[in-house]
């Protein structure tokens, strides 16, 4: 059974040692609704570390190219939609190149359906050290999302050539704003990876869903097309997309297109934060199942 540490009691040192007396660590499992103890989780920051550079390392052993994967999925997937939906569909672009309309999407995108892809399956391909010693369990998910983030930074420096390559210079200012997108990506990632990666302990079906919605999900956001094609009545609804304030974010950054900063993306950044708060505290609550079921 997964298990909690739950207090510490101080206890009279019998040698006489100057350390101070030691410390008895009673660990008992959770019951209900628990708090997601946060400070136990900075304490345990160099698991995460291992963990990230664990996952960093295996994902591209003995691979022909290596990280260049994280150059050439947004790469082919550019070509395919430009090719189709650009240029045979005549899918409109806001007035840009179709290829850098797509790529500016498809950057942010493909880092939030990695990150939600790998760590819906991080439990059970965690299990060998989730039932042999304790640490906090919320460490194996956000460390496969941030294992995403090296991808996502060579993608970027792509989509700058590109930019560069069609004669786009956006402002420092704008480009400032980008950190704040990458982290809502992030928070939205974690999130929806907490909920899956839970049920997926119990309900093995998650992983063979998994591909599905994230293929389902990348239709209801507007990477291949721009937003403004939603009706105005179905924006509200359209909006409660986290990765909709991300792609269309992106676009407004460095495209000097798409409605930016506005209610679109403070709809996006509240469904995302919601999702990440109720999925941590879900994940802490099915916690003390998870070497039992996995």
């Amino acid at each position: 059974m997964s298990q909690t540490p739950s207090t510490a009691l101080g206890g009279r040192s019998t040698s006489g040692s100057r350390l101070g007396p030691p410390k008895l660590t009673i660990i008992q499992p959770s019951s209900g609704w628990v708090p997601l103890h946060l400070p136990e989780l900075w304490s345990h920051r160099e698991i995460l570390y291992f963990l990230v550079w664990r996952d960093i390392k295996v994902r591209y052993k003995q691979t022909i190219i290596g990280a260049a994967w994280a150059i050439v999925q947004p790469l082919m997937t550019m070509v395919v939609f430009s090719v189709f939906l650009g240029h045979l569909a005549r899918v409109p672009s806001d007035g840009v190149p179709y290829p850098i309309f797509a790529f500016c999407a498809l950057v942010p995108w493909t880092f939030f359906a990695s990150g939600v892809s790998q760590s819906a399956n991080s439990l059970i391909a965690s299990s060998s050290i989730i039932t042999k010693v304790y640490f906090p369990r919320l460490l194996i998910p956000t460390g496969r999302v941030l294992a995403c983030v090296p991808d996502l930074g060579l993608a970027l420096c792509v989509l700058f050539g590109l930019l560069f390559f069609y004669g786009f210079r956006p402002s420092l200012a704008a480009c400032l704003w980008l950190p704040a997108f990458v982290l809502l990506a992030f928070a939205s990632a974690l999130g929806v990876g907490l909920w899956l990666s839970a049920l997926n302990v119990k309900y093995r079906d998650v992983q063979h869903a998994v591909p599905f919605l994230v293929q389902i999900w990348l239709f209801g956001t507007p990477v291949a097309y721009p937003a403004s094609l939603v009706p105005a009545p179905w924006r509200p609804l359209y909006a409660l997309n986290p990765v909709v304030g991300v792609v269309d974010g992106f676009r407004w950054a460095l495209l000097g297109t798409g409605y930016g900063p506005g209610w679109m993306l403070i709809t996006s950044s509240l469904a995302s934060l919601a999702i990440l708060v109720t999925g941590a505290f879900f994940f802490r609550r099915v916690e003390k199942t998870f070497a039992d079921l996995i």
